[in-house]
């Protein structure tokens, strides 16, 4: 039975609630300032920011099979929701602490944008697992789109606000460059900011969601204790079982793979480019808030291409478009582009994105943006319709699995090689191994329903 339309909108709108943390701190804002200037090396910077992220993916990776197994067992979803969106909450607030070149601070700092990832990326387990039982099967794919589209409007949102707060002269609303609100630009108060308001924008936004959204599964008078027990028991069991589900596994290993690569592509974009280029906050603002705009249309395009032609091919298809767009990004530097191609000096004095090397990047960066959000949206379909409809939380509790596992292992490649090489660009380039094997193994899935 169909949740209202209020209810499917308020699920969706969880999205919408949770993207500024992913697109304010994590990708654009945050990332590259904690790299490039609390720290302040470009190459130590990308290395730190690599090894707080795979901290934060081996954490995930252990608890998110078993929470969701936990959920399935004890009926309810919205009581761990909550808590996990405390945690993101939490985290986030403590971000206001990172002073600029602090090194004795990097630890504190590193730790609450890891306890903010678990709490993000948990809390999204349980409420994806909402999802096949709000909407008809024939119309997951539009509402997961549909979701996803409305994160990204509200991460374009997000960084429309950090732009005008950071530049309020491009807006007309100042006569100078100086921030809004008496913000101090010397001890990068913009920055630290960000963090705090992403907490007040859940809080706000979050809430439509535990008022109207059904919680799926009827609660059961299970304790906390035998609901751990239980969904241990079952997770256990379903892991043994995979091998009866040798589909489902191929499909979560295929995605394990090319969502790894994709998460590490768009966490290090960002921090890639500023150090390259020698973007600052605004620079990097602006860049954040072109890609969503194009993100937005591939997520409800892709919505639409899910319904018609299938989860299967419309992930293929938007993988095939990320390698390209890896591949453009890891043949620039400051002297050239695709590899082999000379590009003019970089000019101290240049415009917006006023060389070659900046506007073939930019090119790229596009693509990835159009294909990230029709990929993460097929793949969240695909699960929902591959899982036995009554092991969905554990189902979705795997596939947090395979997104989160080896989320560790992209992040901590590129840490190594870019330690190892000195290397920004070799570093980055270590993504494209994940990318085309998933995509290789994405093959051999067939699309359809698995009998428990």
């Amino acid at each position: 039975r169909e949740a209202s339309k209020l209810g499917q909108f308020s699920w969706a709108l969880f999205d919408w609630a949770n993207q500024p943390f992913f697109t304010v701190v994590t990708t654009f804002i945050f990332g590259q300032y904690f790299a490039n200037v609390m720290i302040g090396d470009p190459v130590k910077g990308q290395a730190e920011w690599a090894f707080t992220q795979s901290t934060s993916g081996v954490i995930i990776a252990i608890l998110s099979p078993f929470l969701g197994a936990m959920a399935d067992a004890g009926g309810r979803r919205k009581p761990y929701i909550l808590f996990f969106q405390c945690l993101v909450a939490v985290g986030c607030a403590a971000l206001w602490w990172a002073y600029p070149h602090r090194p004795d601070l990097v630890s504190m700092i590193g730790w609450a944008v890891v306890i903010a990832t678990i709490g993000a990326e948990m809390s999204i387990v349980f409420n994806n697992a909402l999802l096949p039982s709000i909407v008809s099967p024939a119309r997951m794919g539009r509402l997961s789109g549909f979701g996803w589209g409305l994160g990204y409007c509200g991460g374009l949102l997000a960084l429309f606000a950090v732009l005008i707060v950071s530049r309020p002269s491009m807006f007309g609303l100042a006569a100078d460059d100086r921030p809004l609100f008496g913000l101090d630009p010397q001890t990068y108060t913009v920055e630290r900011l960000v963090g705090p308001a992403s907490a007040v924008w859940l809080a706000l936004f979050v809430i439509p969601m535990f008022l109207f959204t059904p919680d799926g599964n009827q609660p059961r008078r299970v304790s906390l204790v035998d609901a751990a027990k239980d969904g241990g028991r079952a997770l256990l069991h379903t892991v043994l079982q995979l091998r009866h589900y040798r589909n489902v596994l191929l499909y979560l290993i295929a995605f394990m793979l090319y969502n790894d690569g994709l998460a590490a592509i768009i966490a290090f974009g960002g921090v890639y480019a500023a150090a390259i280029f020698g973007w600052d906050t605004v620079t990097i603002g602006i860049f954040g808030i072109i890609v969503t705009i194009f993100a937005i249309p591939g997520a409800f395009l892709g919505g639409r291409l899910d319904d018609r032609i299938g989860s299967k091919r419309t992930v293929q298809l938007a993988v095939l478009g990320v390698i390209i767009a890896t591949v453009g990004i890891v043949s620039l530097s400051r002297q050239g582009v695709l590899f082999v191609v000379p590009a003019p000096e970089l000019s101290p004095t240049r415009g917006l994105f006023g060389s070659l090397q900046e506007q073939v990047f930019m090119g790229f960066a596009l693509l990835l943006g159009f294909c990230m959000g029709p990929m993460q949206a097929a793949s969240r379909t695909m699960i929902g319709g591959l899982a036995p409809p009554a092991m969905v939380g554990e189902f979705f509790g795997l596939f947090a699995l395979s997104g989160r596992a080896p989320a560790w292992k992209a992040p901590l490649a590129i840490g190594i090689v870019t330690t190892a090489t000195q290397s920004n660009r070799l570093g980055v380039a270590c993504v494209l191994f994940f990318l085309v094997l998933g995509f290789v193994l994405l093959l051999g899935v067939r699309e359809e329903r698995t009998e428990a």
